[in-house]
């Protein structure tokens, strides 16, 4: 049997605030993988994938990104990886065509290639017949599609995404979630925090719980079910199981 390839190794990652925001974290993501990050608010899954991203200088630990040391030489780390926030942030005064050849130029992509990437993901999300309308009208939702294209067109081998479904609506979350799920098809992987369970259960290859800065369970749903020892129960029960007894597993 073959060692699955870590695309997002992190060890001892920590991050204090005016308390300890990550507390010596280890985590492993690996290559085709569609993983679940999930924790309460202020578990520090936001500040974790942050500093993988490169936004937020670590206090300690190390963080190797498909086999760049993301802290040694970050612009490495960011040419094969994507971050989409849950507030997105693009230019007002373009048309979503605009943005993403703008972006595929910041990125130094062959624009033939760039051009056809853009096609293909103005179509999955939804956002053709809006190519050429500038971005300063659309809703959050719309904009939240923009920066996630913007962020696929240079064909990331990780995508961070934080909460990416919120202020989605039902179609715009339904296309936002396929593109994902071919993406993985594709040998892509994603790390996605979300409070929407239902996601992580239909979603996720494997998920993990976040509490207090440290990773207190990991693993596919049949074995968070084992861990917990009820092998029927949903995935918001057997999340509050684990936070109620966050300390005890800590």
């Amino acid at each position: 049997m073959t060692t699955p390839t870590s695309v997002l190794e992190v060890r001892g990652l920590t991050k204090r605030f005016d308390r300890v925001a990550v507390d010596a974290l280890d985590l492993t993501v690996y290559a085709g993988e569609f993983y679940a990050l999930l924790g309460a608010n202020g578990a520090g899954k936001t500040t974790t994938l942050r500093m993988v991203a490169g936004l937020l200088p670590p206090d300690a630990g190390m963080i190797a990104i498909a086999g760049r040391d993301a802290l040694a030489d970050p612009v490495a780390a960011k040419q094969v990886m994507a971050w989409v926030s849950d507030e997105p942030m693009i230019y007002d005064k373009l048309t979503p065509r605009e943005y993403l050849e703008f972006i595929a130029g910041l990125w130094g992509c062959d624009p033939r290639i760039a051009e056809q990437s853009a096609e293909d993901l103005l179509l999955s999300l939804g956002l053709a017949a809006h190519q050429h309308e500038r971005c300063e009208g659309f809703s959050k939702g719309m904009r939240q599609k923009v920066a996630l294209a913007g962020a696929l067109v240079h064909d990331p081998r990780l995508i961070i995404l934080d909460e990416p479904l919120t202020g989605l609506d039902a179609v715009s979350a339904r296309h936002v979630k396929g593109l994902l799920q071919g993406r993985v098809r594709d040998g892509c992987t994603v790390i996605m925090t979300t409070h929407i369970l239902e996601v992580a259960e239909r979603m996720a290859d494997r998920i993990g719980v976040i509490a207090q800065g440290r990773l207190i369970a990991e693993g596919t749903l049949a074995e968070l079910r084992q861990k917990i020892g009820q092998s029927d129960t949903s995935l918001e029960d057997m999340f509050v199981a684990l936070i109620e007894n966050a300390p005890a597993a800590a």
